[in-house]
């Protein structure tokens, strides 16, 4: 009887499809592409014509559907895994056996079933018409109250895990499904006796303290049935960890997190040796992947420097904050370059100078990542100029000690891998001046990557100069980009359009509003002398703004005239700005009328 007709008897139709699939991953060595399980299974198990024509009522072919079906029960039973997106292969536990027969496919089928005892019906779905969805895997720490309340023994006992949070985190717990898989961690930095050798430096671990599946979601964003499975002991794991209450492994696009993955929910062991030869761990630590021992070391807890089951305890940061530092754009034009930044990935400020680009990029990048004191990992800094290259920013050629050149990574291929090691914290790269260099040129590659639509491993590129042979990159979408760009140099040209596209805009003008006013007192000028001020810049900017040679773009910015010090005599203070900042801007601007230049600065000076 053809495959198509076959049906165990006390079981779904699809629980046939195991042995089926078992067949096709062995013939195919152990590993293979849905398709080809399909094409084999349509070739071997008697599908006549008819058979492979029928569909459910998506669409889909109804044998490939049971085929898929099969592998989410045996992917759940230990049997198969995904190393990555639409590629199936056996297990270690799948591997050792010899036959699939059909007393082994009810109880595999029945075990599956079990961990979702009470849930069944949001697993078993309506036979031919639901395609299961890909496996999701999740990490969760079970610490409330600043890691003073360990949730571990109450969320194995209940057959839940909870998010502490009432609002946090809700839209990632409302996206767990049934036959997710869930690991409780717990985050943490070690220097001494590690099984690797970090010259000394600390690294980041986890440690793995509970796995199961997910059976149902409550969905009020915060509690989640698991079926959790024993433990025998506590898994320690290092380099590629998570940080936050909840993280899932992105799978589909990061060897890394896939890595992860196997040794949480499979019981692989961890290859120290490859981790330590990515370049991100290989530059920090000096080594080439060297491994002292494979043995977990004994570990006296007073050695390690931090445990965190919950987001680090640190000062928060966010728009108000920026407005208290002494931004005078509105919160809520703040929180809209935020959104539009979040959602574009990349951002420029564009402004005459004297706007706070710079001063605002900084916070606002600091307001993303979402923390005041952000290290240098996260926020890093470089500027656009001239002689910038390709070879400088992204890879290229550069003498080594030896005398050679050697192939060397620039500063964003260095934030590339920052960001890709850690998978759920924010990074930014500033790029000031972006538009004083040529953008094209130094971007290369990286113009296409950075875009939000194509930031996935899917869309990965081979590189100008790769290190080995078919390597190609992604840039991942935990990492930001934020440039400054003074409208006003005439020395520049126009950016390039492709770059357009790919940045949001954000224009910053003179802001001399009540919170600079406010601003200006608490510096000691008082109110009658701010305005004073105010008056004589925004007739100066008006007769800016209306030279047919000069226009808006050249505009002096409020940042000329906002004292970051206490002022003891304001006059003193303008006048002082007025002869030595924005005198010699004004004499640049009418470089061929200087009278013009001359008097528009005896206006400023010109006592009330």
């Amino acid at each position: 009887m053809s495959l198509f007709h076959s049906k165990i008897e006390g079981v779904p139709q699809f629980v046939s499809y195991f042995a089926p699939v078992y067949l096709a991953l062995q013939h195919f060595g152990g590993q293979a592409k849905a398709r080809q399980v399909y094409d084999y299974i349509a070739e071997h198990c008697g599908l006549s014509a008819g058979d492979l024509a029928q569909a459910n009522k998506n669409g889909r072919p109804t044998f490939e559907n049971r085929a898929a079906w099969a592998r989410f029960y045996l992917t759940k039973a230990g049997w198969m895994y995904a190393p990555k997106r639409g590629v199936w292969a056996l297990t270690e536990l799948g591997k050792q056996a010899t036959e699939f027969t059909d007393t082994q496919a009810v109880a595999v089928f029945k075990s599956v079933t079990t961990q979702f005892k009470g849930h069944e019906e949001e697993v078993v779905a309506p036979e031919d018409d639901v395609q299961p969805d890909d496996t999701q895997y999740w990490f969760v720490g079970a610490t409330w109250g600043n890691g003073e309340s360990d949730q571990i023994p109450r969320f194995l006992k209940e057959g839940i895990w909870q998010n502490g949070y009432e609002e946090k985190f809700s839209k990632q717990v409302r996206s767990m499904k049934p036959g997710d898989l869930i690991a409780i961690k717990a985050s943490f930095v070690r220097k001494h006796r590690l099984p690797f050798d970090t010259k000394g430096q600390s690294v980041s671990g986890m440690k793995i303290k509970a796995v199961g599946t997910v059976t149902r979601n409550h969905g009020d964003g915060r509690t989640v049935d698991v079926a959790w499975e024993a433990l025998g002991e506590v898994r320690e794991w290092y380099f590629y960890t998570y940080r936050s209450t909840i993280t899932r492994a992105r799978v589909e696009d990061e060897e890394l997190a896939r890595r992860l993955v196997t040794f949480t929910f499979q019981a692989a062991q961890q290859d120290y040796s490859f981790f330590m030869a990515q370049p991100y761990w290989r530059d920090r630590f000096g080594s080439e992947g060297e491994v002292v021992s494979v043995a977990t070391p004994e570990v006296d807890e007073s050695e390690e420097l931090e445990e965190m089951e919950q987001v680090p305890l640190v000062t928060t940061y966010g728009v108000a904050d920026i407005v208290i530092e002494g931004g005078f754009t509105p919160e809520q034009e703040l929180a809209s370059m935020l959104k539009r930044w979040v959602e574009k990935k990349n951002l420029i400020l564009q402004g005459p100078p004297g706007t706070g680009k710079s001063w605002l990029a900084r916070r606002l990048a600091k307001a993303l990542i979402g923390q005041k004191n952000v290290s240098d990992e996260q926020l890093r800094v470089v500027q656009f100029h001239p002689a910038l290259s390709y070879e400088d920013f992204v890879r290229g050629y550069r003498p080594g000690g030896d005398g050679r050149l050697t192939l060397i990574d620039g500063i964003f291929l260095q934030v590339v891998e920052a960001a890709r090691a850690q998978p759920d914290l924010e990074h930014v790269l500033i790029i000031e001046e972006i538009n004083r260099g040529n953008p094209a040129q130094v971007l290369g590659e990286m113009l296409t990557l950075i875009e939000s639509s194509k930031r996935s491993r899917a869309e990965a590129m081979e590189l100008t100069y790769s290190k080995t042979r078919g390597e190609k990159v992604y840039v991942p979408e935990n990492l930001y980009l934020i440039g400054t760009m003074n409208v006003a140099d005439r020395s520049l040209a126009l950016v390039d359009l492709a770059l357009r596209r790919r940045f949001a805009f954000v224009n910053l003008e003179p802001t001399m509003n009540s919170a600079w006013e406010q601003w200006c007192s608490s510096k000691g000028i008082d109110l009658a002398e701010t305005r004073r001020i105010k008056t004589l810049m925004e007739a100066l900017n008006q007769e800016v703004a209306e030279d047919r040679t000069l226009g808006p773009q050249f505009q002096v910015g409020h940042s000329y005239i906002t004292p970051h010090e206490l002022v003891t005599d304001a006059q003193a203070w303008f006048a002082d700005v007025v002869q030595s900042e924005i005198g010699p801007l004004l004499h640049e601007y009418w470089f061929d009328a200087p009278e013009r230049a001359d008097e528009a600065i005896r206006r400023l000076l010109k006592r009330a």
